[in-house]
């Protein structure tokens, strides 16, 4: 009777069970390790399956596969731009619904010279009409998704906003001002400045980009009201930018992204500093940033155009 009780016990013994369940029964085992793992456990691999610490170690060990630029590959949607076009479609849904918000964010030089610098920011997510901000969140959807994908959420996003502030800061240098400008061209165009940079480095086809470029800035100069100065001046930011990210040795590239940055916002910055200076000591334009003018703003009755 002994006997085949003790036969039974070693068969049992030699049946093996998963390493992480030792309850349940397995006949599959790791292809790295060799381990046992039951069904729950195992992960498909190239060859056979691997047990979640062989998983876990092979995912660590794994190199992520970087941008030109250094950043991310990310799978998915481009966040950033379509977050971009759901910001200027919303502020037009309300420039449309809240009466006199277009003039109190709009680029103004006579209001920026008085004070009101977040027009340099804020005049790049108006918008002029219905045709005005479709065609530019077309051409943004157009090129913000290979630059997106190619420099990087950050990255992209700071060539975005730097050429949206290089382009105003052109606009308040070259305009009048009592002119008042408004749209995200000079950003967009930065965009397409920073696809300029990323195909050139890349190698890739570029006639279509610089065609677009050349037909758009020959359109706005032949035809009045655009203000082809934010044009440039967005598109010399992108360019400048993004040949900072992807230009430098790897290893400098975060460094020099980050430099570039801080240099061009303080140089924009002091080039508008220069030009509020001209116009507060333009006697045409005192009125408009003194504090009786300044008081008029508040009262919504200053004559800004």
């Amino acid at each position: 009777m002994s006997e085949p009780d003790t036969e039974a016990g070693h068969a049992a013994s030699d049946v093996p069970v998963c390493y992480r369940h030792p309850t349940r029964e397995t006949y599959i085992r790791c292809a790295r390790c060799d381990r046992p793992i039951c069904p729950e456990c195992m992960t498909s691999a190239a060859v056979g399956f691997q047990c979640p610490e062989c998983v876990r170690e092979g995912r660590t060990a794994q190199r992520p596969v970087r941008t030109v630029a250094g950043a991310t590959v990310r799978q998915g949607p481009p966040v950033v731009t379509v977050s971009i076009v759901v910001a200027c479609a919303a502020v037009w849904v309300l420039q449309i619904t809240i009466p006199g918000l277009t003039s109190r964010f709009y680029l103004l030089g006579a209001a920026v010279a008085g004070g009101e610098w977040y027009r340099l920011v804020t005049a790049g997510f108006l918008h002029a009409g219905f045709l005005h901000i479709a065609l530019n969140m077309w051409v943004l959807w157009v090129f913000g998704q290979p630059v997106e994908a190619l420099l990087g959420r950050a990255r992209f996003l700071t060539v975005y906003l730097v050429s949206l502030v290089a382009g105003t800061t052109a606009s308040y240098v070259f305009n009048s001002p009592l002119t008042p400008s408004l749209g995200a061209s000079g950003a967009i165009f930065g965009v397409v400045g920073a696809m300029i940079v990323l195909g050139k480095r890349l190698r890739m086809p570029l006639g279509w980009v610089v065609s677009f470029v050349v037909l758009n800035l020959a359109f706005t100069v032949f035809v009045s009201g655009i203000d082809w100065h934010a044009h440039l001046g967005g598109l010399a930011g992108g360019m400048a930018l993004t040949a900072a990210m992807v230009y430098p040795p790897r290893q400098y590239r975060v460094v020099a992204w980050v430099a570039a940055t801080v240099v061009l916002l303080a140089g924009l910055t002091g080039v508008a500093v220069s030009r509020t200076q001209v116009v507060q000591q333009t006697p045409e334009y005192a009125f408009y940033w003194s504090p009786a003018g300044q008081q008029l703003h508040q009262d919504n009755t200053r004559p800004f155009p």
